[in-house]
């Protein structure tokens, strides 16, 4: 895949594009934010917000500085996974997090009051991972053995769907629920067969010598950036500020895909060679930041295997959380231009 296609940038068209075609066909349009009073300053004004490295606009926006730069008193709170971002917020240690499409309706699902306000990426960011030296082969092997997988994030549902489109259930395999990188560590010592892997940390587990041995594009949901609603409810002006930076974000790393490698890797402990190999073949950031119809659609193949094996108490949960869970009116009227500086 081509550097200009992952990189190529087009969000007032691409905005435009969505707000018509979602138009009336999801849940939050028609409520839009009091917007901030014209010359309002946002001088002092808190903001808590999580940074991930999977989450390259995130890291591209700590480090540029552009929040800090509007005179806000910035709380950065890195993410170790979707499910310690969902945390974060449901505590409100943080106004704005990021996870994966999956684990934001998890956490909605469940009561966590959060609204998904802009798309950050479209990654495969989520493989079936075996050691160097493994005799696990393909899926098949999977049977009675260990899996690493931490439980709420993208690459448990990664495993669930790879075990059914190979003809396995759940209880086919033992989970053990580890963080993403003491997923990769139990990998690597042995006390697991095999994990479910993210990125960044499965790009050097590749360099190490592990082999993906299953990959799906397609079972990877799209990279959810969250606000509480009382964020969202009280704050809307500095929420639009902060999708507004991620979309500055967006066209800073389509102009500069080296230089966000080198910010990944830095905050990752990679080589630059491995982040290049996330940001440049594995994290389509060139995509729609408006939140809607693809996104549902994707959420509502995933949704019933929460309830399957009670993550989530019924399907009437799930339904109304896909039918809440969207808030596009920041996406839809974002502003890079206000960081373009």
């Amino acid at each position: 895949m081509s550097r200009t296609h992952l990189f190529r940038t087009a969000l007032v068209a691409g905005a435009a594009a969505s707000a018509l075609l979602l138009s009336g066909c999801v849940a939050g349009e028609g409520q839009a934010a009091e917007p901030a009073a014209e010359g309002a300053s946002l001088e002092g004004q808190a903001l808590n917000i999580d940074f991930a490295t999977y989450n390259p606009l995130s890291l591209i926006i700590k480090d540029q500085g552009w929040l800090e730069a509007e005179g806000l008193d910035v709380t950065w709170v890195q993410s170790a996974g979707s499910n310690k971002a969902n945390e974060a917020l449901r505590a409100g240690a943080i106004d704005v997090g990021s996870t994966a499409g999956s684990a934001a309706l998890l956490a909605r699902a469940n009561g966590s009051p959060i609204k998904t306000i802009d798309i950050y990426s479209q990654p495969e960011w989520s493989a079936i991972v075996a050691g160097p030296g493994s005799d696990v082969d393909d899926v098949a092997d999977l049977e009675g053995r260990t899996v690493a997988a931490t439980k709420g994030t993208d690459p448990y549902f990664f495993l669930l769907q790879t075990l059914e489109e190979n003809g396995l259930a759940p209880e086919d395999v033992t989970v053990e629920n580890l963080q993403h990188a003491d997923g990769w560590a139990a990998l690597q010592n042995g006390s697991v067969d095999a994990w479910a892997g993210l990125d960044p940390i499965m790009a050097g587990a590749e360099e190490a010598g592990a082999t993906l041995i299953y990959r799906n594009v397609d079972f990877n949901s799209y990279g959810f950036l969250n606000a509480t609603e009382s964020f969202i409810e009280s704050k809307p002006e500095l929420a639009q500020l902060v999708v507004d930076a991620y979309e500055q974000a967006r066209a800073w790393a389509a102009e500069n895909p080296e230089e966000t490698a080198a910010i990944l890797a830095e905050v990752a402990g990679l080589d630059e060679s491995i982040a290049s190999k996330v940001i440049l073949e594995r994290s389509n950031l060139d995509v729609d930041p408006v939140p809607g119809a693809a996104q549902v659609a994707l959420l509502e193949k995933i949704g019933p295997v929460f309830v399957e094996l009670g993550d989530v108490a019924s399907q009437q949960q799930v339904d109304e959380a896909l039918e809440t869970l969207i808030h596009d009116e920041f996406a839809t009227a974002a502003d890079p231009a206000r960081f373009a500086k």
